[in-house]
């Protein structure tokens, strides 16, 4: 099989992490005027609540099916023998994870009053197991998920503004936001066919793929507690209208995250690739460049975000939650070690088969997140989950670097650490810019064109004027593809 273009990879799930992003930016703003944010809250907890079941029952397969599934991508019987596997067990952990969930919104009062909620959210466990789209990450087709995204993303847009009316609409709203993210995925099953013959069957080779597979989940269980727990501690410590402010700050927080990583996601299979064939150099080379590429964009985007908090959660919401700016703040380390961690994770240790490591990493985050939120919430409420999202990301990045030590020996020289300098430079010019936006102007969609667009030119101007060779690769890159 050819080897896709990383570039036109990057491009289109940059493109699908866009249409991510605008998503919520149209739709966010309308939907946190229309809802209260008590609604809003029980939203989120109930998203943040099924969470956990979604990951019960995914149990760590897609990280563990593009590491393993990309070696026999060039034979369709060998990679249908393994999709098939693989689905089967996914089928097995879907069946657990709905008796589980039903078992908990029946035990326990707190989840019944949640209950119509958290059943709508729960459809996208069976649709999310349908969708298949770990075989699209192998065989690294963003051409189809992005043109499927456009379409299903301009569907619910649509359907927002016809069926979310009032404040007792957020009920649609939930199962609007389950038909944009996993509406499409019978189109996955089908499609799939393209690439494999994907059958239930219970021939399975539970010796091979369990354990691997475990230590993947107990990895994500863990890493899903310092994620989510934030939220649904929230909700039990303090109030739905608390989980309501906290979740403007994570709403643009995810939106620029996943912006950023979509640069990273691209690379995962290739560098699974390129590790599992043992072409060594080829695999630290292209570290070295997406480590450099990203702290081009993290670095700036967090100093971004951070100085435009109180425009962007006006602009995303309302004047009412204009107390979500300490925590949108709080949350902009995150932003960057968040990023780091996971290519240390995801790029360098599940291609060598580390994922004992992995989970030694998130264990300890785990720990550390839910002892300093228990600690603090209380009297810090949002303030805290950002403060302790922050925190771990940074465990989480440290502990990744140690255990990667043996494989990035001598990777990070001098010319990084001087680009990640510049970048830094370049990045603090943005502060002066967005002093000068707030003395010019008032309006805050002024105030944020103005900021954005000088901080962009004046940041590439610098990278140029300062001859920082991945600036000039890009520039080259744009300037082929127009011409």
């Amino acid at each position: 099989m050819k080897n896709k273009s990383l570039g036109l990879n990057a491009f289109l799930n940059g493109l699908r992490s866009v249409l991510n992003i605008i998503f919520p930016i149209i739709t966010f703003p309308y939907v946190s005027r229309v809802l209260s944010v008590g609604e809003l809250g029980k939203y989120n907890w109930s998203s943040s609540f099924v969470s956990y079941f979604l990951l019960i029952a995914g149990l760590g397969i897609t990280t563990y099916a593009v590491r393993e599934g990309t070696k026999f991508r060039n034979d369709r019987n060998e990679i249908s023998a393994f999709a098939s596997q693989v689905f089967s067990i996914n089928v097995f952990s879907t069946i657990i994870s709905y008796i589980l969930l039903f078992l908990c919104v029946l035990i326990f009062p707190k989840v019944q009053s949640y209950s119509t909620c958290i059943y709508i959210f729960s459809i996208q466990i069976v649709f999310t197991t349908l969708g298949t789209e770990w075989i699209y990450s192998i065989f690294e087709e963003y051409t189809y998920i992005t043109a499927r995204s456009i379409v299903f993303k301009i569907l619910s847009v649509v359907m927002l503004f016809i069926f979310v009316r009032s404040k007792e609409d957020y009920l649609n709203y939930v199962g609007i936001t389950v038909f944009s993210a996993v509406g499409s995925n019978i189109l996955n099953y089908l499609h799939a066919r393209k690439f494999c013959t994907i059958k239930f069957t219970i021939k399975i080779d539970w010796k091979d793929h369990l354990k691997p597979i475990l230590v993947i989940f107990a990895s994500s269980v863990a890493t899903t507690i310092y994620l989510s727990l934030d939220t649904t501690l929230l909700g039990l410590i303090n109030s739905n209208y608390v989980v309501g402010i906290y979740s403007v700050s994570t709403k643009m927080y995810n939106i620029v995250k996943q912006l950023i990583a979509a640069v990273l996601t691209v690379t995962i299979p290739r560098f699974a690739l390129l590790w599992g064939r043992h072409r060594y150099r080829e695999y630290r080379n292209l570290l070295l460049q997406v480590s450099n590429v990203l702290a081009l964009i993290s670095i700036p985007a967090a100093v971004g975000v951070y100085m435009l908090a109180p425009q962007i959660v006006v602009l995303l919401s309302s004047a009412k939650y204009i107390r979500a700016v300490s925590s949108l703040r709080l949350l902009c380390p995150a932003l960057i070690f968040s990023i780091f961690s996971w290519i240390f994770t995801s790029c360098v240790l599940i291609p060598a088969k580390r994922e004992n490591k992995i989970l030694v990493i998130t264990v300890i985050s785990a720990v550390a997140n839910l002892a300093l939120n228990i600690l603090l919430m209380p009297s810090l409420k949002e303030n805290a989950a950002a403060i302790t999202t922050s925190l771990s990301e940074a465990i989480s990045m440290t502990l990744g670097i140690w255990y990667s030590r043996d494989v990035i020996k001598g990777l990070y020289k001098k010319e990084f650490w001087k680009d990640a300098l510049l970048y830094t430079l370049g990045s603090l010019a943005i502060v002066a810019i967005c002093y000068a936006g707030s003395i010019l102007f008032t309006s805050t969609m002024a105030i944020i064109l103005f900021d954005i667009i000088l901080s962009i030119v004046e940041y590439v101007l610098i990278l140029l004027g300062m001859k920082n060779k991945f600036a000039f690769n890009v520039l080259e890159h744009i300037l082929v593809r127009f011409k």
